[in-house]
Formats: C-alpha cells, structure tokens, sequence
C-alpha cells in the first residue's frame, strides 16, 4: 500500500468521468489499498480514485471511523431536503463553502471481488457519499455553489499559494 499525493484543483483529470473497473482485475485490488492507505490520514473523510490521478470508477471513505471504499458507485438515492453544510475537498485544500446537499444518501457498487456492496448514511456519510460519486463524474464540489458564492470560492482558490 501506498500514500498517493492528491492532484489539485486545475489537474484535468479531476474534470474526466472515470471509466468502470472491471471486477477481478489485479490493478482494481491496488487501486483499492492505495486508496484505503491515502484516506487514513487524519482530517480526510473520503477520496475518488481521480483524485489520485487514476481515471477509474473507485473511491474510499472514513467517517467516524469507519473506513472502506466502493468500486463502481453509482449514486442510487438521495433523500431529505437539501441543506446548506459547510464542504470541503482534498483537491482544493484550505477552503469550506456552504453547498447544498439531501440529508441521506445510499450508494451501490461492487468490491474488488465483484459482490455486491450497498453504503448508505446520514449527515457527513451521506455528504461524502454525494461529493465522492461527484468526483468520479468529473465534477467538483465548487460546480454546486450559488453563483454569488461561487464567485467568492473561484476568487479565493486563485489566490492560493497552491494554485
């Protein structure tokens, strides 16, 4: 296992949809502990594979402890009225906006075997839920801010030491 060095906003390949791993293949199993080694860093509640530079449909997540990943999420339901939370991303480090997101939300997808894997959750888990399938969509979270905010948030990221 490895820890992989998060590529910033501006990297094109966080703009790319990932492609769907197929259930068995070898470079699936280390994309996954790579993925498990990066998200266990303190302060780090979810990571797409894309955030890694890996154009494939991955990601891993640690709530609360809690720590796993999903191969080929697909976004299955979202529930609740969207609430306004305060939202970060590795990709674009030292910033939080307000973004809408629903309450809930439950993600299908496989693991490295190819069985079937359901993850579903409230609060900061439906949150990352939400943002992760984003990412290996090709969008990041800063595409779902009011304008008026959002204007604020491009401002900002430009003035960035990392930018």
């Amino acid at each position: 296992m490895t820890e992989r060095q998060i590529r910033l906003f501006g990297d094109p390949v966080l703009r790319s949809a990932c492609d769907p791993i197929r259930p068995g293949d070898p470079k699936a199993r280390t994309l996954v502990e790579d993925l498990l080694e990066t998200v266990q860093v303190p302060g780090r509640a979810g990571l797409a594979a894309n955030q890694i530079g890996v154009g494939l449909r991955a990601f891993s997540y640690n709530i609360d402890g809690d720590v796993g990943y999903v191969i080929n999420p697909v976004l299955a339901e979202v529930s609740g009225e969207p609430e306004l939370v305060d939202e970060g991303c590795l990709s674009v480090p030292g910033f939080y906006f307000p973004r809408l997101r629903h309450p809930y939300a439950r993600v299908t997808g496989e693991d490295v075997d190819g069985n079937p894997v359901e993850i579903s959750g409230i609060g900061l888990m439906a949150q990352a839920l939400q943002h992760e399938t984003d990412h290996l969509d090709g969008h990041l979270y800063i595409e779902g801010l009011e304008p008026e905010t959002k204007r604020e948030a491009m401002k900002l990221i430009r003035l960035a030491p990392w930018y």
